[in-house]
């Protein structure tokens, strides 16, 4: 008679599974919203700002320093971005975009900050001009000064819409104005 052949657990065939890595990386937490004071609209959410964003559309930036000559800077940059990308813009408007440009510019110039960063958007025979001001200690909300700029602005002639507002990294004023 035999005796029973003690066996010993046999090594597996194929290497252990692993888990595969995760498909999305963990998000950062939302910021939190605050409601509109009161008296205010009761709709209206505030979040926080983000930095200038285009979709869309093609764009170009520049970062100058905070100088009075920035303004003649920005003003040939914006003219010569719009050249190449094959616009031919008639006097009249030629003269509107450069006294956007010097506008604006020194809008961001006359708020302090150590540079100014002027954004060229376009789309539909139409372009944006901005300009940022990254002076961090204005408060935020509606510059006052915002409104004179404003009303020059909307007096040059092609202008379709423009604004300001101000945050946490400057006061942002943009126009708009129509290329064709």
């Amino acid at each position: 008679m035999s005796l029973p052949v003690e066996t010993s657990p046999t090594p597996p065939s194929y290497p252990p599974k692993t888990p595969p890595p995760p498909k999305k990386p963990v998000s950062p937490p939302r910021p939190e919203t605050v409601d509109a004071p009161a008296g205010g609209p009761a709709s209206l959410v505030r979040t926080a700002r983000r930095g200038v964003g285009m979709r869309n559309r093609r764009g170009v930036n520049w970062t100058l320093e905070s100088a009075p000559w920035a303004a003649g800077k920005a003003r040939t940059a914006v003219l010569g971005q719009l050249g190449k990308w094959r616009y031919r813009l008639a006097p009249g408007t030629v003269t509107a975009v450069e006294t956007l440009a010097t506008l604006l510019v020194e809008a961001a110039v006359a708020d302090g900050g150590a540079r100014v960063s002027v954004h060229l958007s376009d789309q539909d025979g139409q372009a944006c001009i901005l300009a940022l001001s990254h002076q961090a200690s204005l408060t935020p909300g509606h510059a006052p000064g915002g409104d004179d700029v404003l009303h020059q602005i909307t007096a040059v002639s092609g202008v379709t819409g423009c604004g300001t507002d101000t945050g946490p990294d400057g006061r942002r004023i943009w126009a708009v104005v129509d290329l064709g």
